[in-house]
């Protein structure tokens, strides 16, 4: 018997995420990002590049978002459809 894994990228492992969520109201980023790094903690991304990630492949998927990370100006989170 043969095992052997793909290896997969932190693209392919957000973009599973997104289409994973896709019948949900709204994907959170910052609940996404918390999945992705259980995952794969190895992940380099910041959680910046990782939001803007989640964003594009939400949009392009057609996912409502929220924007629920913390940040550092102060600003609510928003969710964007």
């Amino acid at each position: 018997m043969t095992n052997f894994f793909h290896s997969i990228t932190v693209e392919r492992a957000t973009e599973a995420y997104v289409l994973s969520r896709g019948k949900a109201r709204f994907l959170s980023i910052a609940q996404a990002i918390r999945a992705i790094r259980t995952l794969m903690p190895a992940c380099r991304a910041t959680d910046r590049e990782l939001e803007e990630l989640l964003a594009t492949l939400s949009l392009v998927h057609g996912v409502p978002v929220a924007f629920d990370t913390n940040s550092a100006d102060g600003v609510a989170p928003q969710l964007h459809s």
